[in-house]
């Protein structure tokens, strides 16, 4: 969700955050968002679901800085890294261990599951060795701040808080140069808060 109202923000989007507590009873909701998908967004009558389909949208709708590359090569590493981030970051970063270490205590009332977070270290590993490889400039893609900083930054945020985190970012300098840089938008002051 946070991918999302990054790249709202960066556009200068205003947006309402409309909350739909699971389990998705509405048939309504059902029919336009079979999978539950968080986030959701709706423009003009238009609803759909998928952080990256929203970035995408918002971009090509919105006047403001445009948030993908026209170089070619720099469009080849932000699809990328986006794919990346959606089929293995996002699931070891956040959604196992970030959820573990920082979610589950706090919202769920129950201890980290440490066979889970064990088990995501090593692809979370692979993905932060990639990622720093594969940076090339202030951005993840070069000079162009895009979808792929965007989507990356709430995902890095996370994952630094963790233990896990903290020890697998160890030594990855390109990456704590660009979280640095990054941190420094507005959009990211905005939206990137601690957690309560």
């Amino acid at each position: 969700m946070r991918g999302a109202m990054l790249g709202l923000a960066e556009k200068g989007v205003d947006y309402e955050l409309v909350e739909v507590p699971p389990p998705f009873k509405d048939p309504e909701h059902i029919a336009r968002n079979p999978f539950g998908r968080v986030p959701a967004f709706e423009h003009e009558g238009f609803m759909f679901y998928e952080t990256q389909a929203i970035l995408r949208y918002v971009d090509q709708v919105f006047s403001g800085p445009i948030l993908q590359p026209v170089d070619a090569h720099e469009i080849a590493r932000m699809n990328q890294i986006l794919g990346i981030i959606d089929c293995y970051l996002g699931r070891s970063w956040s959604s196992t261990i970030g959820l573990e270490r920082l979610l589950a205590t706090r919202f769920f009332g129950r201890q980290p599951d440490l066979d889970q977070i064990e088990s995501a270290v090593p692809i979370a590993r692979t993905c932060a060795e990639a990622l720093e490889d594969l940076i090339t400039g202030p951005y993840l893609t070069g000079e162009t701040f895009s979808l792929a900083d965007i989507r990356l930054m709430p995902h890095f945020d996370w994952f630094r808080l963790t233990p896990e985190g903290e020890e697998i970012l160890t030594g990855k300098s390109k990456l704590a140069l660009w979280f640095q840089h990054v941190s420094e938008r507005a959009s990211a002051k905005e939206i990137l808060l601690p957690l309560n």
